[in-house]
């Protein structure tokens, strides 16, 4: 392609250009508000982007890299008034600068789902969880009508079981929480954006409440919490009537939400409206309050005081 020219909406894509990220591009957050029909709103508190400008998401696209692995991308475009006012890449694995990437592909028909499924939380294959007799058994065993034992609702029936292999790259690397750093039984595999329940008898880390919901992903410290990219990983997800905290390696972990976004990612066979009871939305720790060396430790004492 041209020098100097980006990544465009898909009328103007032309398969077999090579793209390449400048060196000097950072990553940064592009936060919405709310979904209005098939735009979103740009959030306030975005890093980037024009607050209250709609955002639309065009088309997935897919890059071929220097030795033949193809890596998947979302295009976003920023609406200002009735013109184009910026458009974004969001990758869905790890791109490279100065590599060049060949697009092989662009397809409007997969972005929503793509988008859905990269919020859906997942458990890895192997995790125990705890039924409602107080049984634990490997996710994998797990079955559309079994029940399983919840923080909030007591036991509750499964609806359905999701399964699938995914490249452990980007957003789809899992996090492992080791043994033991927050009192979990086993090594606890999770997807990034999956929140762990925690109950604070001491407020340690200023949430200003008991009760939070952190994302694995804000733990990772290197040692006790990393995240393990390379190969591939097993994922599997539960849905239940309503967004649920089940018990995970013996420590409380939430269930699939269903929302206007991931509710794309469901297969058409699967019947869900979005989840009416989202209380637990309200427990979320933001990045800033979680991101310090030593919230593991102080979650774990937090919890134990």
């Amino acid at each position: 392609m041209a020098e100097g020219e980006g990544v465009t909406f898909k009328d103007d894509l032309v398969l077999d250009d090579v793209y390449q990220l400048s060196p000097n591009l950072t990553r940064k957050a592009l936060t919405y508000e709310k979904c209005d029909g098939t735009a979103f709103i740009v959030a306030d508190d975005t890093e980037i982007g024009t607050p209250g400008n709609q955002l639309y998401l065009d088309c997935t696209i897919t890059l071929m890299g220097p030795d033949s692995t193809t890596y998947e991308a979302l295009v976003w475009v920023e609406v200002e008034g009735d013109e184009a006012a910026e458009v974004y890449l969001m990758p869905l694995a790890t791109l490279r600068a100065e590599y060049d990437y060949r697009l092989v592909g662009a397809d409007r028909e997969t972005a929503a789902a793509k988008f859905g499924d990269v919020a859906c939380v997942r458990f890895a294959r192997g995790t125990n969880i705890t039924l409602a007799s107080g049984a634990q058994i490997p996710i994998e065993d797990l079955k559309v009508g079994d029940r399983v034992l919840t923080r909030d609702a007591g036991p509750q029936q499964i609806r359905w079981i999701g399964n699938t292999t995914l490249r452990a790259v980007g957003d789809y690397a899992p996090v492992v929480i080791t043994a033991g750093a927050l009192f979990n039984t086993r090594d606890l595999v999770l997807s990034p954006d999956h929140r762990l329940f925690i109950y604070q008898r001491e407020d340690r880390i200023g949430a200003g409440r008991s009760e939070v919901l952190v994302k694995v992903r804000h733990l990772i410290n290197g040692t006790t919490v990393y995240q393990q990219r390379g190969g591939f990983v097993d994922y599997f997800q539960i849905l239940f009537d309503d967004h649920q905290i089940i018990y995970a390696e013996g420590i409380a972990a939430e269930t699939l939400l269903v929302d206007a976004r991931t509710r794309a990612a469901l297969p058409d066979d699967v019947s869900a409206t979005d989840h009416l009871d989202t209380s637990h939305q309200a427990f979320e720790v933001t990045e800033s309050l979680a991101n310090r060396p030593d919230v593991v430790a102080l979650l774990k004492r937090a919890s134990s005081s």
